[in-house]
């Protein structure tokens, strides 16, 4: 009934590591948060420039680097490869300070942490009674649209995905929760949440800059790449606008969203959205936005893994 005892005390000891490991999490949020949003972040940024570089996907950030701009000096590879982890860690450490960061006020004289560029799209997104896509990338802190839609009043639910870990997995989704909107796990079955969102008229929003092994290639900064086609498939079902939103990091611990107007999405000649299409549009403007801030991009991410069509038999 109860299964054999080894097991039963596996199980047992696997849930106290896990609150054990709940429980640091939380004291480590816990010291960021008294220390502050500026000091938490810069803290995080030294730890990830320091320790990143001797890490594995530090190789890999600096080939992805060079073969996306095999004319630059090496100096600047590796800076930007410095900035990309300087971003993460920082990203990071704002992590507990979520709800403080986003503080943009539309009626206030005084610019506060975050500036909003579109806040019309946002606010027509909410009253045009229709469902809609906003898609976005690991640009900067990648958790702050979601905030802002939440504080908008925008009816949008935020597609992630959850960290291996289970205790820091368990800890963010208890900021996320507290922050944002609707939360759906990258997971089997989580096409459906998506749809139903959609179906009731509501926005869905979703990071769309990682290898996602079944998915269409485009073309992402001038070599083949993989993408989820799943926001190409919903725009053709639901015929909705689709909106792109990025975070662009500003000195002095600031911020700055960017929402687009509705792309323009190409279509089938029976007038349908073209999902491989829609999909190489919408990353095309996620290119626009690395190449813009290249060192603000997650480069550590193994994002190219198509492999190269064989040459053509000489005749």
């Amino acid at each position: 009934m109860f299964g054999p005892p080894h097991k039963r005390s596996r199980g047992l000891g696997s849930r106290i590591l896990e609150a054990a490991m709940v429980g640091l999490v939380r004291g480590v949020f816990g010291f960021a948060r008294f220390i502050g949003p500026e000091r938490s972040a810069n803290l995080g940024a030294a730890l990830a420039r320091t320790v990143g570089p001797f890490l594995p996907a530090h190789k890999t950030a600096l080939n992805n680097i060079r073969a996306v701009y095999p004319n630059k000096p090496d100096a600047e590879v590796k800076a930007i490869a410095r900035g990309a982890w300087d971003n993460l860690g920082r990203t990071g450490g704002e992590y507990p300070h979520l709800s403080r960061l986003f503080d943009f006020d539309p009626d206030s004289p005084v610019p506060g942490r975050t500036e909003v560029d579109g806040i019309d799209h946002f606010l027509a997104l909410r009253d045009d009674h229709k469902p809609g896509i906003i898609f976005s990338s690991h640009l900067a802190n990648w958790e702050l649209p979601a905030i802002c839609a939440a504080r908008f009043g925008l009816d949008a639910t935020a597609v992630f995905r959850a960290p291996n870990d289970p205790a820091i997995a368990r800890v963010l989704h208890e900021i996320r929760s507290e922050t944002m909107g609707g939360l759906e796990a990258a997971r089997q079955g989580a096409a459906f949440a998506m749809q139903g969102a959609l179906e009731k008229g509501g926005h869905l929003g979703m990071l769309i800059d990682q290898h996602f092994t079944r998915g269409v290639i485009v073309d992402f900064m001038g070599r083949p790449a993989l993408v989820n086609p799943i926001l190409g498939k919903f725009a053709r079902r639901f015929d909705c606008p689709v909106h792109g939103v990025r975070v662009i990091r500003l000195p002095g611990h600031r911020f700055r969203l960017q929402l687009t107007p509705p792309l323009d999405l190409p279509r089938d000649s029976d007038g349908q959205v073209n999902v491989q299409g829609a999909m190489q549009a919408m990353t095309s403007v996620v290119e626009s936005w690395v190449r813009d801030t290249p060192e603000q991009w997650l480069w550590m991410h193994r994002r190219w893994r198509v492999k190269p069509a064989p040459a053509a038999p000489s005749t």
